[in-house]
């Protein structure tokens, strides 16, 4: 995230009425509502995560041990445990 110059983007007036609240200081202003998008849906991590999680299901439904999906996927056997889990809870 950059930053602006809170001149460059807005009026003097509100610029001032701001500073009797924080002089100063850096302040977030979040996003409108509407606008707001869940996380990993701007770049398609969230579905990237999601087709991982399924292959890894998939392997342990087919008969893979977590030992060997844990090499496959580069993840630890807890995270494997984890994500089965998960699954299952889904499934249900």
């Amino acid at each position: 995230m950059g930053y602006l110059r809170a001149e460059e983007v807005l009026p003097r007036e509100l610029i001032e009425m701001i500073q009797q609240y924080t002089d100063g200081t850096n302040i977030y202003i979040p996003r409108r509502e509407e606008v707001k998008v869940g996380w990993g849906e701007k770049n398609q991590t969230r579905q990237m995560f999601r087709e991982r999680n399924d292959s890894i299901y998939n392997a342990y439904l087919s008969g893979c041990k977590i030992k060997d999906i844990s090499k496959r996927f580069c993840l630890s056997e807890k995270s494997i445990w984890r994500i089965v889990g998960q699954e299952k809870k889904k499934a249900v």
